[in-house]
């Protein structure tokens, strides 16, 4: 019993390398590209209290050098795009004066906050929305144009490079095509009626306003610089084009997110809350920005899409609002096409 003592500690360190050497195996075996255009599996790392999940690298690792210095610059960039490209920004003029954190949490950082865990080890890859295969700097522009309501930037301009950087950085031990858990935005389950604007814009107001505003406006920071939070509607928040107009995407987000103090593990609002609010939101007037080549395949669009022409006989306002159970049970009954 001595002796058992004595090596007790001995013991629980081989435990757990034994532990983290087949945790370690088992990721390997799932480094191999998924056949054909399968999507990317999903990692999920054993649940152990905090450290549950993707948790991005510690940011006091980025080394002391150029490359370390663009890294560095690209997460400035993330958090603070408007004081750079904003419509006063210091490096151009190119975005509506929201940054990219208003959508992609904490610098991208942040679990279940639309991360860019993933960004790094999946792309580049075949997206529905262009029918084309996607690499990063087609993802970013994406978000320039559509979120931001700006213009593209330049793949070989110093601020696209960083941001670049930055991802690959934040994703560097996500191991390729895998999706980690925590990453980009949660599917909330489909309610069994239409999301309703009514009790959304009640929610809003409890909920939301104190921060956005009673018109959805945000709040500018003392030299209008930038938005301390960020309008949700209005000439100056996302365009219909943006992957947050749909109701399912902004639900998610918010159910995770919102209001301060809210996460995954400890939600504030309900699903039925979430969508409510969702519907509510993306009913109020904003930038109506489109793209004519977006969805050549009509039968890829997701159930929510709020715009037509569509492969089945659901109407638009269907598809927006809901109920989505109905579109998907057709959807499935769909002869299914390949992608290229």
């Amino acid at each position: 019993m001595q002796l058992i003592k004595r090596y007790r500690p001995l013991l629980s360190i081989t435990v757990v390398a034994v532990a983290t050497a087949f945790l370690y195996k088992m990721v390997l075996l799932h480094r191999a590209k998924p056949a054909g255009n399968a999507a990317a599996p999903s990692f999920k790392i054993p649940a152990t209290g905090l450290n549950a999940g993707w948790q991005p690298p510690d940011s006091s690792s980025i080394p002391l050098t150029p490359e370390g210095e663009l890294i560095r610059y690209g997460k400035r960039l993330i958090a603070n795009t408007s004081f750079y490209l904003g419509p006063k920004g210091i490096v151009a003029n190119v975005s509506n004066g929201m940054n990219c954190q208003n959508c992609h949490l904490e610098a991208g950082a942040r679990f279940f906050g639309n991360n860019y865990s993933a960004v790094f080890s999946t792309y580049p890859k075949f997206r529905d929305r262009s029918g084309t295969v996607e690499n990063i700097y087609k993802r970013v522009n994406d978000c320039m144009e559509r979120s931001l309501n700006g213009k593209s930037l330049d793949t070989n301009s110093r601020e696209m490079q960083a941001i670049y950087s930055y991802i690959k950085w934040l994703g560097k031990n996500v191991p390729i095509h895998i999706k980690p858990n925590g990453a980009g935005i949660p599917d909330i389950p489909f309610q069994n009626r239409a999301a309703d604007t009514a009790r959304g814009r009640l929610i809003y107001r409890q909920q939301c306003q104190r921060c956005h505003g009673a018109g959805g406006e945000g709040l500018l920071n003392a030299n209008g610089s930038m938005y301390t939070y960020p309008p949700l509607w209005g000439p100056h928040s996302y365009t219909v084009s943006a992957g947050l107009y749909r109701i399912s995407r902004f639900a998610g987000f918010v159910k995770d997110n919102m209001p301060f103090g809210a996460s995954h593990n400890a939600p504030q609002l309900t699903n039925e809350q979430a969508c409510d609010l969702a519907a509510f939101v993306n009913t109020q007037p904003r930038p109506g920005k489109q793209f004519k080549k977006d969805w050549p395949d009509i039968s890829a669009k997701p159930v929510d899409y709020p715009f037509g022409p569509y492969a089945d006989s659901f109407s638009q306002t269907q598809h927006k609002y809901g109920p989505y159970e109905p579109i998907r049970q057709a959807k499935q009954r769909q002869p299914q096409k390949h992608q290229p």
